[in-house]
């Protein structure tokens, strides 16, 4: 997420309240998790086990639970909860605008645009050129839907990425500030939800066509001329590339790549990166010709 103005690290300081170690005039021009963090831009860690990961990273200042050694051309915010000093970030920078009208009078609507009356589109969203928004479908706040995009009833694009922490007496939020952004052509059929990523974008890629009760997690990227069949669940911050089938009921775990113009059977569950070109199937899913001999074999030592 990019924001309004440059933040300096002794103003980011006074709003958190705490310590900061580098100069003080460092500036921050955003705010992202570190897997798509950029220059300039701030981001967090809260465990050693990833301190190295975050520290190395594109980030010029490190929210960071203990003091450590600051890299070179760096800066720090020392913090006891990096997480919620986190949130309080995004909430510093981020302006929640309440509307009451079903389209609000922000959004960027472009020409020869049907929208249902019981649909909604958020604040700052845009609708690209003959798009059509069909019953109770709701577009949250500043989303980009493509030209000839459909959206068919009840589904839900921008919705909050399910991102939580443990702590002893409840599950706290990472506060949600990122985008949907659906490319030209796509169709989501009835009843799917798309989450907005976390600090960066959600993609659906040109072209791609979804079936009824589809889910895409946060932070997810679906490449162009994609299928997928009903009830398909993919997790945050998956790599799906082009011309990828997936069929009915399969889900794919979080933080993997599926390589172009693989196709995903129905029911399968992808627990790694699969390469493409190939066909998989099963639980952890495996190629399909692979796992038939499998099964084959087992049939005949059962017998």
């Amino acid at each position: 997420m990019k924001l309004a103005r440059p933040y300096q690290l002794a103003e980011l300081a006074e709003i958190l309240g705490c310590e900061y170690v580098g100069d003080a005039s460092t500036e921050a021009t955003g705010i992202n998790e570190v897997h798509v963090v950029e220059d300039h831009d701030i981001a967090f860690v809260d465990h050693p086990k990833y301190y190295d990961a975050t520290l190395t990273s594109a980030a010029s200042i490190v929210i960071i639970d203990q003091k450590v050694d600051c890299p070179e051309g760096k800066a720090l915010l020392i913090h006891p909860e990096p997480f919620t000093a986190f949130n309080t970030l995004i909430l510093a920078f981020t302006k929640r605008k309440m509307v009451d009208e079903r389209i609000a009078t922000d959004a960027v609507i472009g020409n020869n645009v049907f929208i249902h009356p019981t649909a909604s589109i958020g604040s700052g969203t845009m609708v690209g050129d003959n798009s059509i928004i069909h019953a109770n479908a709701s577009v949250g706040d500043q989303c980009v839907i493509g030209k000839d995009v459909i959206l068919h009833p009840n589904t839900t694009i921008g919705g909050d990425a399910f991102y939580y922490k443990s702590r002893p007496e409840r599950f706290e939020k990472l506060i949600s500030c990122g985008r949907v952004i659906i490319e030209d052509g796509v169709e989501i059929g009835a009843g799917c939800t798309i989450d907005r990523g976390v600090t960066g974008d959600t993609v659906i890629g040109e072209g791609t066509k979804f079936d009824n009760m589809v889910h895409i997690g946060h932070d997810t990227k679906v490449g162009k001329r994609c299928l997928f069949a009903a009830q398909v669940g993919i997790a945050g911050c998956v790599n799906i590339e082009d011309h990828v089938t997936i069929w009915g009921q399969a889900g794919v775990i979080a933080n993997v790549t599926i390589g172009s113009r693989a196709v995903i059977m129905a029911q399968a569950g992808v627990g790694k990166s699969l390469e493409g070109g190939k066909t998989y199937f099963g639980s952890p899913a495996g190629e399909a010709r692979k796992k038939l001999r499998e099964l084959a074999t087992l049939a005949r030592i059962s017998k």
